[in-house]
């Protein structure tokens, strides 16, 4: 199998590959006590002393092992009952909170729009309809819904479509132009990495989103021994230009498929082999254009209604101005996302970036639609969605110095939050009417999204909600467990600058270690 491979020039390392079928070769162009915190500087294992608790004695000689010497542990546990702190080691040391750092884009999307938001995408003209023609272009407005053309939206350009027609529409004369102008700034967060850029975690984040941003391609073998492979992209428009071949090689050879796209290129270069015979192979990539992407099926959903359109399909981007395209014009179709807590759900259950991001960025809009007078000088829609998050944690409890967050995914190395703030976030969430809704969306040990295959046969299972976060040295998991006692906690496990030793488990499993411990405790203590 292929193994995957990221070069760069970044300083950072390269993130530990998700799978081992392909070579990527990516260039790099509140309401609780104050928690206490362990005073010390010097590694664990070398500082630990009898505990208060036997809970705490048994966290301590865990995070104490002498392969974490090197470490950083920060460590919140707090009852959500009595709120007194339960354990806390560094609990007041920032420290990088990967995909945990979603739970604050989620909460702060709750407290602007409330569960039941759903975001539309508009189909607009400035025409009116005469005898079945609109004299004039057709604008698809996108307004962030991350969810078009998913499983559940699939019909979205059907739709809108349809709402044309019953209008009377046969023609429109003039161009599609597809608007994704909604947000102002670039397509990717503060701090994400370049390599990233080209794979299907770090898609574009486009106010006008279709089919998660993503390419799917399929690598089959040649019919024989020194032909090519073939690619299969799906959705086929969005197939980028292709350059170089994969080769068939004899049977049972080991697999070398490298597909190679520059930052801001869309031609994809492919190169390797694979050997004859072999069942199909299936990668994604970052869609380059996902606005056009929503006006080609938008094109094609007016011809199936009998629509026609006699211009040409544009795409129109930040920061070019469509002031003067909107100003007169109405809304002739519209379609709509689910609730923001739906869109949560499937967000947090597999750690979508996409989604988080677009939630965040939906903020942002708000903000820069609401902030009177604005503030001189040009500010990112994603800035503004950053200024909202500083200005809502004080009023939850949380100083702004202990969440430094950049951005909605956890993606960017910026990112730095304490063990305090995302514990003190989880027991301000905890307190909301959404509270059991919201912790359903969270992944729930050894039963879905990134939990499914963690903590099973064990106290933690079907027990533990929580969000998981993972990068290169960075191992976290925030959220909520029951005690074998009955008591609801909320915690936070962040496990930074650690790589795991050959002949240990993997980080992953010594976060679930302590989460068990967890939810073993029958003690008050």
């Amino acid at each position: 199998m292929a193994g995957l491979a990221i070069l760069g020039t970044m300083s950072l390392p390269p993130r530990r590959p998700r799978h081992r079928l392909i070579s990527f070769l990516l260039l790099v162009g509140a309401c609780f006590t104050t928690l206490a915190t362990a005073a010390s500087t010097t590694p664990p294992a070398a500082t630990f002393t009898a505990s208060a608790s036997p809970l705490a004695a048994q966290i301590d000689a865990y995070i104490g092992q002498p392969r974490f010497a090197a470490a950083s542990w920060g460590i919140a546990v707090v009852s959500l009952d009595s709120g007194r702190t339960v354990y806390a080691y560094h609990a007041d040391q920032l420290l990088q909170p990967a995909s945990t750092a979603k739970l604050f884009a989620a909460g702060l999307s709750l407290a602007t729009f409330g569960p039941d938001y759903r975001i539309p995408t508009r189909l607009l003209s400035d025409a009116r309809e005469q005898d079945g023609r609109l004299n004039g272009p057709l604008i698809l407005y996108g307004m962030g819904d991350p969810t078009l053309g998913t499983a559940e939206s699939t019909a979205w350009a059907d739709q809108l479509a349809a709402q044309l027609a019953a209008s009377g529409v046969r023609t429109v004369h003039g161009d599609l132009i597809v608007d994704d102008s909604y947000f102002t700034g670039p397509t990717f967060g503060a701090g994400w990495e370049a390599g990233d850029l080209q794979s299907s975690f770090a898609v574009p984040s486009s106010a006008l989103s279709v089919q998660e941003n993503t390419v799917d391609i399929t690598v089959n073998p040649g019919s024989a021994v020194g032909l090519p492979a073939s690619l299969g992209f799906t959705p086929i428009d969005a197939q980028p230009h292709v350059s170089g071949q994969i080769t068939t090689t004899l049977p049972r050879t080991t697999s070398d498929i490298n597909l190679y796209r520059a930052p801001g290129s869309d031609t994809l270069h492919v190169f390797g082999n694979v050997p004859a015979q072999a069942p199909p192979q299936q990668f994604k990539l970052a869609m380059t254009e996902p606005t056009l992407q929503a006006g080609r099926e938008l094109r094609s959903a007016l011809q199936r209604h009998g629509i026609r359109v006699t211009g040409q399909l544009q795409a129109l981007h930040w920061p070019q101005d469509d002031a003067g395209l909107l100003a007169h014009a109405r809304t002739v179709g519209e379609v709509w996302s689910p609730p923001v807590l739906e869109i949560l759900k499937r967000g947090l259950k597999r750690s979508q970036n996409l989604y988080l991001q677009n939630l965040l960025l939906n903020v942002g809009a708000h903000e820069q639609a609401t902030t009177s007078p604005p503030p001189p000088g040009f500010t990112s829609t994603e800035s503004y969605g950053i200024r909202a998050l500083q200005a809502w944690l004080p009023q939850i409890g949380i100083q702004p110095s202990t969440s430094l967050i950049a951005e909605g995914t956890g993606l960017s190395r910026r990112d730095l939050v304490t063990p305090d703030a995302l514990v003190r976030l989880l027991g301000y969430l905890a307190a909301q009417p959404y509270a059991a809704a919201l912790r359903d969306a969270l992944p729930i040990a050894g039963v879905d999204g990134t939990l499914i295959g963690r903590m099973r046969g064990t106290a933690a299972e079907n027990n533990v909600h929580a969000k998981t976060g993972s990068m290169t040295y960075v191992h976290c998991l925030a959220g909520y467990v029951t005690t074998a006692a009955g008591e609801r906690l909320a915690f936070a496990i962040m496990l930074n600058n650690y790589e795991p030793p050959t002949d240990a488990p993997r980080a992953s499993s010594d976060l679930d270690a302590i989460a068990v411990l967890l939810a073993d405790h029958r003690g008050s203590d």
